[in-house]
């Protein structure tokens, strides 16, 4: 299939894009760079373009026949959407409504959107499933539910069929090591950790060891980048086939606790990696945990890298490289 990938110079848009060029399709990315690289797309044509200029849109939808579009180009930090809505309405829904009409005006008709489980809000219970209700309490959230709304409304309209795919914690990097997580500021704990383990921070902090859990600390979903890129294949082979619009949840099942990141970073790294303790944050719950099993049955997810030390060995791979290129 022809593919386009928005966003596809991110984190996880660019192991999508080596993804989609490894199994065959042929992939363009569109990507404003504004936090994305342009170095992270190898393969496949590259346009920089905002999804906000509905005229370069236009212009890609006019020189290519797509079988389908894949949407990262979601900003992502929930304290920068508290403090900036504005920024994320605009460029989380507003945005993608200008990506959709384009679509609808070149008849396009699939589309897989990366989605986040933070439209469920605090849990009523976990792991959480499909059937929980959607409850998004900062801007972040609510403009992925938004999104997943309108979606709705295009399908019913327009005849666009959409897979939403809703998971916590994207983590780990390429297992060849091409690929990884560059976020400025960084806010993800794997990346976080492998910092401290590699010397480009002094310390990594705790937020609280007085939770519910086994050893105190928070407990969150985190799933290999790769594994959510399947995911997104798959999502993408259902509607070629078919298939309606429909939601997955993406997660391990289990969750891994702070203090788990921190044991596996050590293992993997050999390294002592130094801990500051910190008071609870505002609004962290216990337990942040997806329920993965309908993606597995309906999808036929079948994840590859759901170990702790695959993960954060992958991720401790990929730091070495950055150390090494940021090294003066």
């Amino acid at each position: 299939m022809k593919v386009l990938v928005v966003g596809g110079a991110g984190y996880i848009g660019s192991h999508m894009v080596k993804l989609l060029s490894r199994t065959g399709h042929d992939v363009v990315t569109l990507d404003n760079l504004c936090t994305g690289f342009r170095d992270a797309v190898a393969d496949g044509e590259f346009v920089q373009a905002d999804l906000a200029d509905r005229a370069a849109l236009d212009e890609v939808f006019k020189r290519h026949t797509f079988d389908g579009v894949m949407h990262f180009a979601s900003f992502i930090q929930v304290g920068e959407s508290v403090a900036r809505p504005d920024l994320y309405y605009r460029n989380n829904f507003s945005n993608t409504l200008n990506l959709l009409d384009a679509m609808v005006a070149h008849d396009v008709k699939r589309f897989i959107f990366s989605s986040t489980a933070a439209i469920f809000g605090e849990p009523d219970y976990v792991p959480i499933d499909e059937a929980h209700l959607a409850r998004p309490i900062n801007p972040y959230g609510i403009s992925k539910w938004m999104v997943e709304q309108a979606l709705a409304g295009y399908d019913r309209a327009f005849g666009l069929k959409s897979v939403c795919l809703r998971y916590f914690n994207a983590a780990g990097a390429d297992p060849e090591g091409e690929l990884g997580e560059r976020h400025d500021p960084e806010t993800h704990l794997i990346p976080l950790v492998l910092q401290a383990a590699s010397r480009r921070r002094p310390d990594i902090r705790v937020f609280g060891r007085d939770y519910d859990t086994p050893d105190g600390t928070c407990i969150r979903d985190y799933v290999h980048v790769m594994d959510l890129c399947q995911a997104h294949l798959l999502a993408l082979d259902r509607l070629a086939a078919g298939a309606g619009s429909d939601a997955f949840n993406l997660g391990n099942g289990n969750g891994f606790s702070v203090q788990q990141v921190i044991d596996a970073a050590r293992r993997v790294t050999g390294r002592d990696i130094t801990v500051k303790e910190g008071p609870r944050r505002a609004g962290d719950p216990a337990r942040l945990v997806a329920n993965a099993g309908r993606a597995k049955a309906v999808l036929g997810w079948n994840p590859q890298f759901s170990d702790l030390d695959v993960i954060v060995g992958h991720a401790w791979q990929w730091e070495q490289e950055l150390y090494r290129q940021l090294r003066p």
